[in-house]
C-alpha cells in the first residue's frame, strides 16, 4: 500500500520530532534505527524511506533543534528579553528536563564527534545566535563568552546529583552574566 506524500511528510516530522527528544534526553547513539521507530510505532525498516542512514537523521535533527533554539534565542531580542531569555536557560527546569531544551548542552559533544558538515551546521546556527546577541550586547566577545557560560553552565549543573548544588551552578552563571550584560561596553 502506498501512503500520500503528506503521510509521509509527517511521518518524517513525527521520527524527528521522537529522535530529537529520545537524543536530548538520552544521548542520539544510545538508541538504534529499530528503537526509534518503535517510539512512533513503525518498523525500523521503514525509517529508511525518510532517511538514507542514522547519520542523516542526527544531522537533520541538529539542523531543527538549533534552528529552533535560534527562533527562541536569538530573534527580535533586546537587552530584557535576553535578560529573561537567559534565566530561564539557567533554570532547573532546563536542567531537568533536558528534552525539551536547548540541544547544545544535551548534544554537543555528539556534534563534536560527528563529521564536519554536522559540526559545519552546528556551526551557522551558533554564529547565528551568537551575532545576535553580540548586537544587543555591542560586544562580539561578550557575547561568546555569555553563550559558553550558558551551554557549559548547564552541562555542569546536569553532570551534578545535588539539586542544591545544581541551583547553585546555575544562579552563580546567571548572576556572573547579569553583571557582564549591566556593565556599560567601552
Amino acid at each position: 500500500m502506498r501512503y500520500s506524500a503528506s503521510h509521509k511528510l509527517e511521518t518524517r516530522q513525527r521520527l524527528l520530532e521522537s529522535s530529537a527528544l529520545s537524543a536530548k534526553k538520552s544521548g542520539f547513539s544510545t538508541v538504534g534505527v529499530d528503537g526509534l521507530m518503535k517510539a512512533i510505532g513503525l518498523s525500523g525498516g521503514a525509517f529508511y524511506s525518510h532517511f538514507t542512514s542514522k547519520d542523516e537523521l542526527f544531522a537533520s535533527i541538529v539542523e531543527r533543534e538549533l534552528c529552533q533554539s535560534m527562533a527562541r534565542l536569538g530573534e527580535g531580542q533586546d537587552r530584557d528579553k535576553l535578560e529573561r531569555c537567559l534565566k530561564q536557560y539557567l533554570s532547573m527546569s532546563h536542567v531537568e528536563n533536558p528534552q525539551s531544551g536547548c540541544a547544545l548542552p544535551a548534544l554537543g559533544a555528539e556534534i563534536a564527534r560527528s563529521d564536519e558538515t554536522v559540526r559545519q551546521q552546528a556551526e551557522h546556527w551558533i554564529c547565528r545566535l551568537q551575532e545576535s546577541w553580540a548586537g544587543v550586547l555591542q560586544s562580539d566577545s561578550l557575547a561568546w563568552a555569555i553563550l559558553s557560560q550558558c551551554i557549559g553552565a548547564l552541562v555542569v549543573a546536569r553532570m551534578l546529583a545535588s539539586p542544591d548544588i545544581q541551583r547553585t551552578v546555575l544562579k552563580s552563571s546567571y548572576e556572573e552574566i547579569s553583571r557582564q550584560i549591566a556593565r556599560p561596553r567601552t
